[in-house]
């Protein structure tokens, strides 16, 4: 997908024409992870390209196309250049023993998941 999508249109409100333009987003990322995997591969994965315009357009994290459309609608932009290409990829296999314990941001650093809740603790 490459597209340039307008952000101020007559006679509608930004933030419908701004949920409009991420609904698109959405819907072609969907369409493409539901194509089949070519052999050897485990997912699709995005190349992502975003600016104002596609000259200004700058490589950016997929996870971060909504708050850059989000920002940049709120500074006043009058359209978004948007470019979305599908690629298969293949996840990355940690090495055994690799440490994992910072892996994930919701995951307690104070106690185990194994501990169980002691006999004092209530649901509030």
């Amino acid at each position: 997908m490459r597209k340039t999508f307008p952000l101020r249109t007559e006679g509608k409100h930004p933030d419908r024409v701004l949920e409009a333009v991420k609904h698109d987003i959405r819907k072609y990322i969907k369409r493409e992870r539901r194509r089949e995997l070519p052999e050897g591969a485990d997912f699709w994965d995005f190349d992502c390209r975003f600016g104002a315009d596609k000259e200004s357009a700058e490589v950016i994290a997929p996870a971060d196309l909504t708050a850059r459309l989000d920002s940049l609608a709120q500074g006043g932009g009058e359209q978004c250049y948007v470019e979305l290409l599908a690629r298969p990829a293949v996840w990355q296999r940690r090495p055994k023993g690799a440490d994992t314990a910072g892996d994930h941001p919701a995951q307690s650093s104070d106690a185990p998941d194994t501990q169980a809740p002691a006999a004092d603790d209530t649901a509030a």
